[in-house]
């Protein structure tokens, strides 16, 4: 693919949120902080999982699936962030720009369908227990699974390729922390009406399809629980979907305050709520899913203890 002839320009320039040295400092330590806790929080939910036998169900092989995809999220768009704010060359080749856009659009679509297969998920457990071991066996979990990668990879590489269609013979100004769909569309000088118009039909399917989904998932688990005579029970019930639905808020609100508007509107206060998706949202899954899981901190206690076990011996 040769990106310079294509796109008439052989690279762009990363600005960021903010050209102030004194802001890019504090941006640096901010997101180098937030990098580093997401990378710890979500190894260490990958690590229990995988080494305790208690944590190996559908509902935790999903869990180690997504903060495998919030591990390779951040990675693919914050240490290039780090370097452009230690940097004065804020330049991002062609390929590297789409190479980026790649796997930011195909990880946002990973994570969107496995939260979708988990909320399938708390329906079996909840509105059909008794066959729950048959619904969801780890060949199933394995083939649903693949079906997710399968269809983000393609997502992804629709929409890259598309991409490379796309013509820039203006600014090479890119005034955001990474190379991101929109602010790409943006810089265009070409038509982009094809873009656009595969945007929304595979948008559809992607999105919007998981997400009806959890919705019908969520409104048979509800009344299921408020079937439930014992006051404990439903609370039970209600807890083991409590982390999955705050995830599945916080996923969705920060996306709706990116995408749901017209292209010509996108600004740069919209940064903020980009940087919400794409670095507070990986980093915060870990919490909320261990917060008030008490598996999960039997899991990570046993962890450490572990290692600390092993430090003696």
């Amino acid at each position: 693919m040769d990106g310079g002839n294509q796109s008439g320009v052989s690279e762009f320039l990363l600005l960021g949120i903010s050209e102030s040295p004194e802001d890019q400092r504090v941006l640096f330590w901010m997101f180098l902080s937030m990098y580093l806790v997401t990378v710890v929080g979500n190894v260490l939910i990958i690590l229990a999982i995988s080494f305790d036998s208690h944590l190996h169900t559908p509902m935790y092989f999903f869990l180690a699936n997504l903060s495998f995809t919030d591990l390779f999220f951040v990675t693919n768009t914050i240490p290039k962030m780090l370097v452009n704010l230690q940097s004065q060359n804020k330049a991002i080749s062609y390929v590297g720009c789409l190479t980026q856009l790649y796997f930011l659009v195909s990880l946002v679509a990973l994570d969107n369908l496995i939260l979708a297969t988990m909320a399938y998920d708390r329906y079996v457990a909840i509105c059909r227990p008794l066959h729950y071991a048959t619904a969801m066996s780890p060949g199933f979990c394995a083939l649903f699974l693949t079906l997710c990668w399968v269809l983000s990879v393609l997502y992804g590489l629709t929409h890259t390729l598309l991409m490379t269609r796309v013509i820039f013979c203006g600014s090479r100004k890119i005034h955001y922390i990474f190379c991101e769909m929109y602010v790409l569309l943006r810089l265009a000088c070409s038509n982009t009406q094809i873009n656009h118009t595969a945007l929304i039909t595979t948008g559809s399917f992607i999105f919007l399809a998981p997400f009806g989904l959890m919705i019908i998932s969520y409104v048979w688990i509800v009344r299921a629980i408020l079937r439930i005579p014992s006051a404990s029970s439903k609370y039970k019930a209600f807890s083991t979907c409590a982390s999955h639905l705050a995830v599945v808020s916080l996923f969705y609100g920060t996306l709706c305050m990116v995408y749901l508007q017209p292209l010509h509107t996108y600004s740069l206060k919209d940064s903020v709520a980009t940087v919400m998706y794409a670095v507070v949202t990986p980093m915060m899954n870990p919490f909320i899913y261990s917060l008030r899981n008490k598996d999960m901190h039997g899991a990570l206690g046993r962890l450490f203890l572990g290692k600390a076990f092993q430090r003696v011996t």
